[in-house]
């Protein structure tokens, strides 16, 4: 196949590309009924996997060559066979197509229907070109794109319109910063009887920005393009609240210690190590569940996810750090 004059091509169905002929493998196989099905397929091309299906051309596993070869003859395919095997769904794009091989590093992805029938399989070598220029692309983006701006429309618009993509997402942060503000004049005399609260304060906030924006850029790098189905998003967010937790208490018992050291005051400690284990782990549930909020209502996550993520972190923050200083250091 030639390789895609531009990148219009990108968003070309994978259905209309894909290889149609491959080896087919199945499941009651033994290793020696296996090799001989390859011998009598003869199928054209590089053949890096082979792929294990049922009688209804259901696929089961995927076996790589080295272990089909070295493996005794009267093994049974099912047991050698990998059960998880990494698809690509009727449904995607030339560009999901590239995306699959950045992430997950595969020479070839098999693509199946809804009921994981094999319909044809994507090689690499096919699209060499296009993920290396693809990953250029995507490189050079990732900073405008957790800002709220999409380095193309830049590219190509004028001051004007560019000034017009990337204000309406400040004003996140001036929303969020607003709000903390009035957040922070409601507790000014809590602050002002416990001054050593307001030291801790930058500690806190950037420990929960830097999970949000972690758990943010991993959702994008994960789901880049595809909108999430709900099992999908519950499993991703019930995933992210457990990482987010152990990431929050790590930290806070870390941050808690060396305020006990430091004022010698279990109290604060306390106060310190809850506030920052719940903040970091919202931040994280933000950083999952923006991205996929924004694809329920069809706009960019790329462009929108990080201003609104660190916005909705700050606040919450203030009120975990605040509000639990309130109700366990005033009498």
């Amino acid at each position: 196949m030639a390789r895609l004059a531009s990148a219009d091509h990108l968003h070309d169905p994978v259905l209309d590309h894909m290889r149609k002929e491959f080896v087919r493998i199945l499941v009651t196989d033994t290793v020696s009924e296996a090799l001989g099905r390859v011998q009598q397929n003869r199928v054209a091309g590089r053949i890096v996997y082979f792929y294990v299906v049922d009688e209804h051309e259901r696929l089961q596993g995927v076996v790589s060559t080295r272990r089909l070869l070295l493996s005794a003859p009267q093994t049974p395919v099912a047991e050698i066979m990998d059960k998880k095997v990494i698809t690509l769904p009727a449904t995607a794009t030339l560009l999901e197509a590239c995306e699959f091989f950045i992430m997950h590093r595969l020479l070839a992805f098999p693509v199946v229907d809804a009921d994981r029938r094999m319909l044809g399989v994507v090689d690499v070598e096919l699209y060499t070109d296009e993920i290396a220029d693809l990953t250029a692309r995507q490189e050079s983006e990732a900073v405008f794109q957790l800002i709220g701006v999409r380095l193309a429309q830049v590219r190509q618009a004028s001051v004007l319109a560019a000034y017009r993509a990337r204000f309406p997402w400040l004003l996140c942060n001036l929303g969020g910063g607003a709000a903390c503000a009035v957040l922070a004049a409601q507790y000014e005399h809590l602050l002002a009887r416990f001054v050593v609260l307001a030291a801790f304060i930058p500690i806190v906030l950037a420990l929960a920005e830097s999970v949000s924006i972690q758990s943010l850029t991993l959702t994008l790098q994960g789901y880049p393009t595809r909108r999430l189905r709900r099992p999908e998003v519950l499993r991703a967010v019930y995933r992210e609240s457990g990482i987010g937790l152990l990431l929050g208490l790590s930290c806070g018992c870390l941050v808690g210690l060396a305020a006990w050291l430091w004022l010698r005051s279990s109290l604060m400690a306390w106060c310190i190590t809850t506030s920052i284990a719940l903040a970091v782990a919202t931040g994280a549930l933000f950083g999952r569940m923006v991205p996929c909020a924004l694809r329920a209502i069809e706009r960019d996550p790329k462009a929108a996810s990080g201003p609104i993520v660190l916005a909705m972190t700050d606040v919450a923050t203030l009120f975990y750090y605040l509000g639990l200083a309130a109700w366990m250091l005033v009498e």
